[in-house]
């Protein structure tokens, strides 16, 4: 049986781009769904082209998070990826799915983790502080921002010249190259 995963953005959707094409010709394990908090989401518009059902769902059905497990439980989600999703997962999803729901973050925590550390921000903070390297963490969610186990991270070199244009380059290479097969493994673990 094929398992399903769901991906949760908010944004661009390059990453979840990038999962959804890996998935397209496996034969355990398939995106069924794209989430997204925000209506104008470029995320949606590529689960469209890609031909992958997706759902906008609005803000205020996210504080208790029952019409979202609905959701999951209406297309038979085995796993959650979050991938650019800048909302709080609700308690609900977290007991209905534990340890199966990863995030990727642009950054090797525990450093530049938490809220409000996302995207450009965290690369501004990489080069500010003057780090030598950088990364991406792939980690399990839980109640608290960026806290949750970690289960694998991928290293690149911050150099002296580097802006964090460049920085995120680095790391969005880390994340296109490294995330979809850390998915595939946890999935086909299940």
């Amino acid at each position: 049986m094929k398992r399903k995963i769901a991906i949760f953005a908010s944004g661009n959707g390059t990453n979840a781009e990038q999962i959804i094409r890996q998935f397209k010709e496996n034969a355990n394990v398939c995106v069924a769904l794209v989430v997204s908090n925000r209506q104008d989401a470029k995320v949606l518009q590529r689960a469209d082209a890609l031909g992958v059902p997706h759902r906008y769902v609005p803000r205020t059905d996210w504080a208790d998070g029952e019409a979202v497990r609905v959701l999951m439980k209406e297309f038979a989600i085995d796993f959650i990826v979050l991938a650019g999703f800048l909302a709080r997962v609700p308690d609900v999803l977290l007991h209905a799915y534990p340890q199966r729901i990863v995030n990727i973050h642009p950054a090797l925590l525990p450093k530049f983790g938490g809220k409000g550390m996302y995207g450009d921000h965290v690369h501004q903070a990489v080069v500010a502080a003057g780090e030598r390297e950088t990364g991406i963490t792939i980690h399990y969610i839980n109640e608290h921002y960026d806290e949750g186990a970690i289960i694998r991270q991928f290293r690149c070199p911050v150099l002296p010249t580097d802006t964090p244009e460049a920085v995120a380059a680095k790391v969005h290479q880390l994340e296109y190259a490294h995330y979809p097969e850390i998915i595939r493994q946890l999935v086909e673990a299940l």
